[in-house]
C-alpha cells in the first residue's frame, strides 16, 4: 500500500499553519511509501506563488521553500503519472454532483483509484468525496 499526497497535505509540512504539527508527525515515522505525482508538486508550487502574490511571503522566501521541498520530494517520496484513463475517470467524478469535487482534487481520486492508493489529505470535501468513491483515506484534517 502507498500513500498518495495531495497539496494540502503537504504544504503544511513546509509553511507552517494549524495543520502542521499533524503533519509533522504523520511524516516523522511513514509506515508506507509516500506519492507525490507532478500535478500535487505543480500545485505546492501554486500555493507557493500565491502566497507571494498576497505578499504573505517574499519571493526569496518562497525560493527557499520550493528548492527544500523539491529535495524533500526526491529523497521522501515517489513519483505516479497520469494516465489517460485518470482524466476520463476524473471527468465521471465530476459529473457526480452529489461529491462536489473540482476537477484537480476528481483528478487526484481518479489515480488513487487507478493505482489503488490510500489518499492522504487535509482536505475534507476530498476526503469525504473519495470516501463516497469507496478510496481508502487517511484524513489529516
Amino acid at each position: 500500500m502507498s500513500f498518495y499526497l495531495d497539496a494540502s497535505a503537504i504544504v503544511p509540512t513546509f509553511i507552517k499553519e494549524p495543520a502542521s504539527e499533524r503533519l509533522d508527525t504523520f511524516f516523522l515515522n511513514p509506515s508506507e511509501t509516500l506519492i507525490v505525482s507532478d500535478f500535487a508538486a505543480m500545485e505546492v508550487a501554486s500555493a507557493v506563488s500565491r502566497l507571494v502574490r498576497m505578499k504573505r511571503l517574499s519571493q526569496a522566501h518562497a525560493g527557499r521553500l520550493l528548492v527544500e521541498f523539491d529535495a524533500w520530494r526526491t529523497t521522501a517520496s515517489e513519483s505516479t503519472d497520469f494516465q489517460p484513463s485518470d482524466f476520463r475517470l476524473a471527468d465521471i467524478f465530476v459529473r457526480r454532483f452529489d461529491l462536489g469535487l473540482r476537477a484537480p482534487d476528481a483528478l487526484h481520486a481518479a489515480v488513487c483509484r487507478r493505482v489503488d492508493y490510500t489518499l492522504v489529505t487535509l482536505d475534507r470535501r476530498l476526503a469525504g468525496a473519495a470516501e463516497a468513491l469507496g478510496l481508502r483515506v487517511v484524513r489529516l484534517g
